[in-house]
């Protein structure tokens, strides 16, 4: 889980494997994959290190990494 805070100030936690696009437009809608929208007060690039970062804590990232290495040898 990641924090973001709302637009109201209250904090959240998102569940960031959820997450299927951050967008910016001047506010930061976060689009969950079932299609829920959120608005955000944290800046895209924060958002998006914030996943990166969740992701490379639980091992998805290199997992991913050593899949596309295996794929690339295929």
């Amino acid at each position: 889980m990641i924090s973001v805070t709302r637009l109201n100030g209250t904090p959240m936690w998102l569940n960031a494997l959820l997450v299927e696009m951050v967008e910016e437009s001047p506010d930061t809608y976060i689009t969950l994959v079932t299609g829920k929208r959120l608005i955000v007060l944290e800046k895209a690039d924060e958002v998006i290190t914030k996943i990166r970062n969740y992701n490379r804590d639980i091992g998805t990232y290199a997992a991913t990494i050593k899949v596309q290495s295996m794929e690339e040898l295929s």
